[in-house]
């Protein structure tokens, strides 16, 4: 059976947000009294939409490509996993059509950072703008996430082969 030239993927991340470290979401710092624990910077909606594009290229996942078990990964910029995934997209011939991503956090409230961060992930991805669309909501109160205890991300990606690569 032939490779299929659209696929789609999802990703899902969360952290516990924590006191002594920077809370990074989307590649950028936000002003908050607590970060999100993690073995690289805790950055959810990255390591969503990161593990979103690995889903629809079929490459596994994130801790597959980046342990926790591994110290090169300790307090890493998440940046460069989503660049390098996107590497390992372009090396098989995909484009990224677009990435679709929720933030879900109590607080702090995220629209204002939501221009950075999509200027932030568009630029890693190298992708326009356009082609991302972040929102963020509250869990209303309820669980981990409404008592202000952990910030998730959710992603769908949609990539396709470039005509280029059709060979």
């Amino acid at each position: 059976m032939a490779e299929s030239a659209i696929r789609i993927g999802i990703g899902n991340d969360i952290h516990r947000l924590v006191e002594g470290r920077k809370l990074i979401l989307g590649g950028v710092e936000i002003p908050f009294d607590k970060g999100l624990l993690g073995h690289s910077d805790g950055d959810s909606l990255s390591h969503a939409i990161t593990d979103a594009l690995l889903g629809a290229a079929g490459l596994g996942d994130i801790g597959t490509h980046f342990s926790d078990k591994d110290a090169r990964w300790k307090d890493a910029d998440s940046m460069v996993f989503l660049q390098h995934v996107c590497g390992l997209l372009a090396e098989r011939g995909y484009k990224i059509g677009n990435v679709d991503a929720t933030i879900l956090a109590e607080r702090p409230k995220m629209m204002p950072h939501i221009p950075a961060m999509k200027a932030k992930l568009a630029e890693t991805m190298a992708i326009d703008p356009a082609q991302l669309n972040i929102k963020a909501k509250t869990n209303e109160g309820l669980d981990a996430i409404g008592r202000g205890e952990a910030i998730a991300a959710q992603a769908v990606a949609l990539i396709f082969k470039s005509k280029a690569c059709d060979g």
